[in-house]
């Protein structure tokens, strides 16, 4: 429906086990307002009051996904997501002394709805093939740090005893290490096992080479030199091996994400766009794709791509102050794939070293280069997106020579190396 049509204005406070909802008239009167369980009875019978409103009602709430935006689309209502620190400043003007209870977030969302809502974007439903690739990436993303987490766990109780473990292998996020310790779980098992079985182990897992084989059996040989006390290694030895059970099995199911990730991504029909970017590879591509998604009227701009994704900055300015200062208030799982794949872009594209070098040399850090790298990244993002263009590298330096980019410059003159 377009903005004009509705009649009606709800706002609704959602929370684990009840919800509130008040709806508004074009007034600002308060016409209901009623508190339900959140149960499949609770649900049908807050349907059943929205229908009253004959479907000329647009509903405000703080978030953007979960069962309750479910529950509402059921209803086949118009909704508009509202940002948690945006609903914080419409309770502020409602009750400035500061005052919060549900009913009153409930009311002020709905005031905010009827009087700023025509400027607001109502959310749009997505490709189920879209929403599975962004869920089952970010999920990933939340593995991985749950396996860093077990990661510097093992590594925690191995410097209590075993030093040798710990010498031997930098890597500890590969399955050859993990098994390292199921096989030679304490310091004893490694000296009793002999230099026989320990290259056994070396060949069957792949790590023997020549600059590092006989570093790590010198290593092996002198595991009993240090001298732990039996009950830490007793109790510690069982904390690693626990550890590194886990690790497999958190490592195996990664591994069924990546290839359910890998196979949403080939059949996606963008896939080829994002497929295109140097440096994205096929685990950054489906991260990118998924948090853009499809709807190409979602940013009508690079310029609102950029400050939804945080590479743009914020501005403060108030008489004689004027601060910039990083963007919080983003996409933070965005901004994080954006970081990652412009740091991958840099061997991959020339312009791209050139202008992250450019950055460095004004004085930038390494990880605001980045971000300014990919602030840059997303405008040709945002082009190939829009226009449904896989990247032409050589299209993007014919524009760079077109508007005379001083990056172009640094690509046919690359400075010295310093010495």
């Amino acid at each position: 429906m377009k903005w004009p049509e509705f009649t009606y204005f709800a706002g609704f406070d959602w929370a684990d086990d009840h919800h509130d909802v008040v709806v508004l008239d074009r007034q600002g009167a308060i016409i209901d307002q009623w508190t339900f369980e959140h149960t499949v009875d609770g649900w049908t019978e807050c349907r059943r009051k929205l229908a009253a409103c004959g479907g000329k009602l647009a509903v405000a709430l703080e978030t953007s996904r979960g069962l309750a935006i479910d529950e509402l689309l059921r209803a086949e209502l118009t909704l508009y997501p509202v940002h948690p620190v945006a609903a914080s400043r419409l309770r502020d003007r409602k009750a400035p002394s500061g005052a919060k209870n549900d009913r009153l977030d409930a009311w002020a969302l709905a005031e905010g709805l009827r009087l700023d809502g025509h400027a607001w974007k109502p959310l749009a439903p997505e490709e189920p093939i879209t929403l599975e690739l962004r869920l089952l990436c970010r999920d990933e993303v939340a593995l991985i740090q749950q396996r860093t987490v077990l990661v510097n766990q093992l590594l925690a109780a191995l410097k209590e005893y075993y030093p040798t473990a710990v010498e031997a292998f930098d890597d500890w996020t590969t399955a050859s290490a993990w098994d390292f310790i199921i096989e030679f779980p304490t310091p004893e098992r490694l000296a009793k096992a002999g230099r026989r079985h320990w290259e056994k182990f070396l060949h069957a897992h792949k790590l023997w080479r020549p600059q590092t084989s006989q570093h790590r059996l010198d290593a092996f040989a002198r595991a009993l030199e240090w001298k732990p006390s039996t009950a830490v290694v007793a109790a510690k030895s069982r904390l690693a091996t626990s550890q590194v059970s886990l690790l497999h099995c958190l490592q195996a199911e990664l591994d069924c994400y990546r290839t359910r990730i890998e196979e949403l991504f080939a059949s996606h029909p963008d896939h080829h766009l994002f497929g295109s970017l140097p440096g994205a590879g096929p685990t950054l591509a489906p991260r990118l794709l998924g948090e853009l998604g499809q709807n190409r009227q979602r940013f009508d701009s690079p310029q609102s791509l950029q400050c939804f994704a945080g590479t743009a900055p914020v501005s403060f300015q108030s008489g004689q102050i004027h601060r910039v200062r990083i963007r919080r208030q983003c996409n933070r799982f965005l901004r994080h794939a954006l970081h990652l794949f412009a740091r991958c872009s840099l061997p991959k594209s020339a312009w791209a070293e050139a202008y992250y070098q450019s950055q460095r040399a004004r004085g930038k850090s390494h990880a605001c280069a980045l971000r300014c790298l990919a602030h840059r990244w997303l405008e040709i993002l945002w082009k190939m997106w829009q226009d449904r263009r896989p990247y032409d590298a050589e299209l993007h330096l014919a524009n760079l020579k077109k508007h005379g980019s001083i990056t172009l410059a640094a690509i046919l003159n690359p400075a010295p190396p310093k010495p």
